[in-house]
């Protein structure tokens, strides 16, 4: 390997060469575009969570012919527009026989959630449309709502599609129940949990934006996403029922995605059709409350599980029943979590028989779908949760209940319960040395110092497995421009994870070019003919495959050219920082020059394309340790270590700000963030003056660590890790203030967040610390 490419290339901690522009203000999100002629426009939500409505006609002319103000549309304006669906109905066979219900580009006569959108309007400014909308006067029915998941299928629960006979959705079932019986009669033990995994809002630091410009010459859509392609599909092919080439989707900078920015949301077909009907460009601009109330959230399942063991604890079989909330509607791929959810059941563990049903309901609220993790957080965050109760049933300390149960290296490729087939993996390995990391063993003396300041201590772990960078593929081209530099493009998506530095390393790699000479282009649906978005940590994984790829491909053509003009041949012709040079001599042509010299442009393009078969399968150790104070319930992190098997490491100071966010995220749902609605559905956590984010004082400096064992299935052993932290930081934390309580006062279980005043009342209720 050249010099160059231990500076750049594949494994070297490179600085983002994309953080210049955003430290200097140069970043260009979706507001900041203001096209000539612009209108803005506005959208009036329903204050109430069920129920119908009418509109004044009076009020809506009065609106309509208020200063500035252009077009006005209601459900009845839009009705010839498709309703936003799920692709997920015609992909799963579960769904096969269910009533799809969609999202309506604007209610008709009926509200399902507070935020549902009954109006759309269009003003010279966003001030002229917003008082405009106060003239629209709208009157409700309301009717009542449910809005906790555990109560959607009571009897009595009012129904969120009075069609219908229950708020029921769809159900899941993997495994056998009659196996599950006959394992749960033979145990030695059987050990049970319940809980609920809170609902999440995502809150990235972005609120979504969008500007409409459809002129006869061609439609434009600017939004912030995960993806442009799959949003062109599902806008035209559902929504507007047009050929997908007659769209151009662009998506600039993004302040951060977390799966919510994938999918198509009301606003991407009113801004299109505004400006279809006015002939101008249209925009919308979000703000925060806007997110709370409309943008898809995360999470918010009910489970009960309980685990047969022998009487060793190893285990026998495993049985969940989930009720899983889909909100209001089926938003794009919502009802597909939790049975992806389901497929990552066992999590590490060699658990031969399951029983697993899930029930998916409907509620008055936002509707639910991917959130960093999309599924598989919350079978983590349950098979992680029940292990510890497992241990703790069987008098067994967490590490040997998890080593006697861990799928052995030897097992490998093991297919699991629910048919996954994990290649590699050394649990006990990353579990063992995450443990001497975090001086486990010195631990009890720590809760000992602890204890004489008048403080209680816990630890925590949680072993996980995730499963991402699913089967597929995402194209990558190369292209050397006349400047000498070179241009990749590639279908996925930067919402902030650094692809303009990580892509640039595996291109370095191959023309050894300094980063800063390779240029990232995502985002433009003209540029490409498809691409895959991003999504599951799967950009990296496969399009950082490709793109390496391409650049071999590129190289290839590129020392043919220089050994045409150089009068050599191609073998003997070496590639470093923009030059092609004959080894061992002082001859060389630039790629500039080489640009100039090529006869055919296909010679200056490079293309790679690495196609998976199967998921690759990151897995790790989170070990977090906490004090608590008895006498307010506040909980500090005092330790927190990470041992991640990802594979490979394409550049360790990227992959650490990954995981250091996901863990953040993951340590937020289990100490601190939570949505709540009321019994009318109104949204009580609707600003940050209630929901509680996770600040950088809240926490720890994070230990991380590798202990990389190659994928067999990726081309490069890549596993994948922007879920990664995440995934494991919620069971690790929750666990950690569990063992604290347990110590100290023989407290079992608590709820999520396990905030101050829960911890508190739980110590309160078991009588004090003993």
């Amino acid at each position: 390997m050249g010099m160059a490419n231990v500076k750049f290339g594949f494994g070297a901690s490179a600085r983002r060469v994309e953080d210049q522009a955003f430290l200097t203000g140069q970043g260009r999100y979706t507001d900041d575009i203001a096209p000539q002629g612009c209108l803005h426009g506005y959208v009036l939500r329903s204050p109430v969570a069920a129920g119908t409505f009418t509109m004044s006609a009076d009020s809506l002319e009065a609106a309509r012919t208020a200063p500035g103000v252009h077009l006005v549309l209601t459900g009845a304006d839009t009705a010839d527009l498709g309703d936003l669906t799920s692709p997920m109905y015609s992909v799963l066979p579960q769904l096969k026989e269910e009533t799809p219900r969609n999202i309506p580009v604007l209610c008709r006569d009926t509200v399902r959630h507070v935020g549902d959108a009954v109006a759309f309007i269009v003003a010279e400014s966003r001030a002229q449309a917003m008082d405009a909308a106060e003239l629209i006067e709208v009157d409700y029915e309301p009717s009542a709502a449910v809005t906790e998941t555990a109560r959607a299928l009571d009897a009595d629960a009012p129904l969120v599609w009075p069609d219908a006979k229950n708020n029921h959705a769809f159900t899941y079932h993997r495994g056998s129940a009659d196996e599950a019986d006959a394992a749960f009669a033979k145990a030695a033990h059987v050990t049970k949990v319940a809980f609920v995994n809170n609902r999440l809002v995502c809150n990235y630091m972005e609120p979504r934006a969008a500007i409409g410009d459809w002129r006869d010459d061609g439609i434009t859509l600017t939004t912030g996403s995960q993806g442009v392609f799959g949003m062109r599909r599902l806008l035209c092919q559902n929504v507007f029922r047009i050929e997908p080439e007659r769209m151009r989707v662009i998506t600039p900078d993004v302040g951060g995605g977390f799966g919510p920015k994938t999918f198509v949301y009301r606003e991407y077909p009113l801004v299109l059709e505004a400006s279809h009907r006015l002939g101008r460009p249209v925009k919308w601009t979000g703000d925060r409350t806007e997110h709370f109330l409309q943008d898809a959230q995360g999470r918010d399942n009910v489970v009960e599980a309980e685990m047969a063991m022998d009487a060793e604890g190893r285990f026998l079989a495993l049985r969940i029943n989930l009720i899983a909330a889909m909100g209001a509607y089926a938003n794009q791929f919502g009802p597909f979590i939790p049975w992806v959810g389901t497929s990552m059941t066992t999590g590490v563990y060699d658990i031969p028989v399951i029983d697993v049903t899930v029930e998916c309901v409907y509620t008055n609220t936002v509707p639910v779908d991917a959130y960093r993790g999309a599924g598989r957080p919350e079978a983590a965050l349950l098979i992680e949760k029940l292990a510890d109760q497992c241990a703790r049933d069987m008098n067994m300390t967490p590490d040997a209940l998890r080593a006697a149960n861990f799928i052995r290296p030897g097992q490998f490729p093991y297919t699991t319960a629910t048919g996954r087939m994990y290649d590699v993996g050394e649990f006990e390995g990353h579990m063992r040395a995450a443990m001497e990391k975090a001086d486990w063993n010195g631990f009890e003396s720590r809760a000992a110092e602890a204890r004489e300041r008048g403080l209680i201590r816990g630890i925590g772990m949680a072993t996980y497995i995730e499963a991402c960078a699913f089967a597929g593929s995402e194209p990558a081209h190369l292209k050397l421009e006349d400047s000498g530099d070179v241009t990749l493009f590639i279908g996925t998506q930067s919402n902030g994870q650094g692809h303009a530095t990580a892509y640039a390393q595996f291109v370095a790699d191959k023309l050894n070019l300094p980063l800063e000479r390779i240029h990232v282009r995502q985002g433009d649906t003209n540029e490409l003919a498809n691409g895959g978005g991003t999504g599951g940590s799967r950009s990296i994984p496969l399009g950082g495959v490709s793109a390496s790829r391409a650049g071999e491909d590129l190289a290839e053509k590129l020392r043919r050219i220089a050994a045409s003009e150089l009068e050599a041949d191609a073998a003997d012709i070496e590639l470093e920082d923009g030059l092609a040079r004959i080894v061992g001599t002082d001859r060389s042509i630039s790629f500039a020059a080489i640009a100039k010299a090529a006869k055919d442009p296909e010679d200056l393009k490079g293309f790679g394309e690495f196609k998976q078969d199967e998921a690759t399968y990151p897995n790790g150790t989170h070990v977090c340790e906490v004090e608590i104070d008895p006498q307010t319930g506040a909980t500090e992190i005092v330790r927190y270590t990470i041992v991640d098997d990802f594979g490979a490491t394409v550049n360790p100071m990227l992959l650490a700000g990954q995981v250091h966010g996901g863990a953040v995220q993951g340590i937020g749902q289990a100490l601190m963030e939570n949505t709540v609605y009321d019994d009318s559905g109104q949204l009580i956590t609707a600003t940050f003056m209630d929901y509680a984010m996770p600040r950088a004082s809240d926490m720890p400096a994070f230990d991380f660590e590798t202990r990389n064992v190659p994928s067999t299935t990726n081309a490069m052993g890549i596993k994948g890790a922007g879920e990664a932290g995440t995934i494991g930081a919620t069971p690790a934390a929750l666990n950690a203030v569990t063992d604290a309580l347990w110590r100290a006062c023989g407290v079992s279980h608590i709820e999520m967040p396990a905030t101050p005043e829960r911890i508190w009342r739980a110590i309160d209720q078991a009588g004090g610390v003993k």
